[in-house]
């Protein structure tokens, strides 16, 4: 199936929107003097963007696609990474829900760091084995099932800046090296997967389908075919205001979007209809599978 969401869809959303593993699970010292991005360092230190990477049509090679086989950074294409991040809410091994990044690879928290204020205490050999998630200044955040207001930044010792989830600063690990790895998951006791909400993943049980506390109106959405926001089949994006009619009715099973909009089952707004506050990771659990025809926003 082809895929439609055009260049003018996208910035309209764009507007609307090898140390041990030991030493970094006990890390010690005085903890690294940083703090949580201010407005006065930059109102909008990145742009979100609703949906995956792919569905937004990122070019290949760039954001969280530039690694090495062996999924750590290719250092000759740091920059390159850094120019955007995705958070997807998504399963993998026992973890469910988890964030994952563009390259599906598990996201974790470290307890010895804190969410209030946003600090990481993860530097030198401990930031080789926990690579920190960091985006250039500027660069985009596609968000897919992690609401825009759980996602910060905090600056680091080295100027970076990281995002956090729930304040909580996040890091992929370095054995992590294909979609569904977890083998970060309770190393040292400190380390965690980290859910939509910056909580430890696996900890207690979360159901994947809940959908976001209402938020302001959407003006833009991505529908994917599949659930969970997966790249696996095609995606269809559109924004505006009033109804819109899909170029692709009835195919979507999971969608992203920034607040509140309402599904129509046929073209014009009319037929069966559902009020979705947000980001939903599984349409089937509310009875709107393959259903939406037309989308109306306000």
């Amino acid at each position: 199936m082809k895929r439609v969401l055009s260049a003018a869809i996208l910035f309209a959303a764009g507007i609307a929107g090898a140390a041990s593993l030991s030493a970094c699970g006990n890390a010690t010292g005085a903890p690294a003097a940083q703090s949580t991005v201010a407005s006065s360092d930059n109102a909008e230190p990145a742009a979100f963007l609703p949906g995956t990477a792919k569905s937004n049509n990122a070019p290949a090679g760039t954001g969280d696609w530039a690694t090495g086989s062996d999924g750590t950074p290719n250092t000759a294409k740091a920059e390159t990474a850094r120019k955007w991040v995705q958070l997807k809410a998504d399963k993998a091994g026992a973890l469910d829900p988890v964030v994952v990044n563009g390259a599906g690879l598990t996201l974790y928290r470290f307890d010895k760091d804190t969410a209030n204020p946003s600090k990481s205490t993860c530097d030198g050999d401990c930031a080789k084995t926990w690579p920190p998630v960091t985006i250039a200044k500027g660069g985009k955040v596609f968000v897919a099932g992690v609401a825009k207001s759980a996602v910060g930044f905090v600056r680091r010792t080295d100027g970076d800046l990281q995002l956090t989830i729930g304040g909580w600063p996040v890091y992929r690990f370095a054995k992590d090296t294909k979609p569904g790895d977890t083998f970060g998951q309770g190393v040292g006791g400190t380390w965690f997967g980290v859910t939509p909400d910056g909580k430890k993943a696996g900890s207690t049980p979360t159901s994947p389908t809940t959908t976001p506390a209402p938020g302001p109106k959407a003006t833009s959405v991505v529908l994917f075919d599949d659930a969970r926001f997966s790249d696996s089949g095609a995606a269809e994006g559109t924004a505006g205001q009033g109804c819109k009619n899909l170029a692709r009715p009835k195919t979507a099973s999971s969608l992203a979007a920034q607040g509140s909009l309402k599904l129509w089952s046929e073209k014009d707004c009319k037929g069966k209809s559902l009020v979705v506050p947000g980001d939903v990771p599984d349409l089937a659990a509310l009875g709107f599978d393959n259903l939406a025809t037309s989308v109306f926003f306000g």
